[in-house]
């Protein structure tokens, strides 16, 4: 795995050396844009419209801009020294609080935390000490130029870090249009709905959950790489309003009620590994 930062946690006086790695990775499929005549990819050029010029990385310096039209420049040695400042700093465990505190909106990015030499001991003890309390730590730090929000806590025995959002980064929901207020929710309706999401309730389990449309993605372009003919399945046809609720309650729980027996004699197989194969350029 690939350290993307080397420091240390600190929580009072005690201090762990420790490496992080990114523990999550994107696999949405990257797809190139092309000039449609003769497939090359196309270029994209950073110019400047005063000038009319194309230009380079060192043309380009960064600026806060305060006022539409005014700007302040910074200097990139300035910039520098401010975030080797902060990168410099321990990520020092300010409080210890239950998770069950923390909405999941404030969540962002999620990091493992290996011990660095030395630090293994200590390490243990603080995952110990987390298990055993129930606790996570909420800590400051600061990855790629920016301080960042975290906690810190156990995941299959490891500890790791969940950056989290500050504050005023979460929008307030009293911006959210068109929410609508405590209307009179009729009793046969809610009950029905109670028993739907009775009917659906499982134990949660991530494997069985797939990305459909990256699977289609993947298969459509190794057909087209093989050279095969290529069917595009038509969408469902969703309808465009629920004309009766109460019928549309009735008929998703008569549904689950009859899905489920099925589902639980049912073996989920799991979707083959696909051979790593990039799409062609041109």
């Amino acid at each position: 795995m690939h350290t993307m930062w080397k420091g240390t946690i600190s929580f009072g006086l005690v201090n762990i050396p420790v490496k992080m790695h990114a523990a999550t990775e994107n696999k949405d499929v990257k797809l190139r844009q092309l000039h449609k005549e003769c497939n090359t990819p196309v270029k994209y050029e950073k110019v400047c419209p005063h000038c009319e010029k194309e230009l380079q990385t060192e043309d380009i310096v960064k600026a806060y801009e305060y006022t539409k039209n005014k700007f302040v420049v910074l200097d990139e040695d300035e910039l520098q020294a401010l975030q080797k400042e902060q990168e410099d700093k321990a990520v020092e465990i300010v409080d210890f609080v239950s998770l069950e505190e923390i909405d999941p909106i404030y969540f962002e990015r999620c990091y493992y935390l290996s011990p660095n030499e030395g630090g293994t001991k200590a390490y243990s003890l603080l995952r110990k000490a987390l298990e055993d309390t129930g606790k996570i730590g909420v800590a400051s730090m600061v990855i790629r130029s920016k301080q960042q929000l975290a906690v810190i806590r156990v995941y299959k025995n490891v500890l790791v870090v969940e950056t989290i959002h500050y504050p005023d980064e979460v929008r307030n929901v009293a911006d959210v249009p068109n929410i609508p207020a405590e209307d009179a929710i009729v009793d046969k309706e809610l009950k029905t709905a109670k028993l739907l999401i009775e009917q659906l309730t499982a134990t949660f389990d991530p494997e069985k959950y797939n990305d459909d449309y990256r699977e289609a993605l993947l298969d459509l372009i190794q057909a087209k790489r093989d050279h095969e003919q290529v069917q595009i399945p038509t969408a469902k046809k969703q309808p465009s309003n629920v004309t009766n609720l109460m019928d549309a309650l009735q008929a998703s729980l008569d549904k689950a009620k009859k899905d489920k027996p099925a589902a639980k004699k049912t073996t989920r197989k799991k979707t083959p590994a696909r051979p790593k194969k990039k799409p062609e350029a041109g």
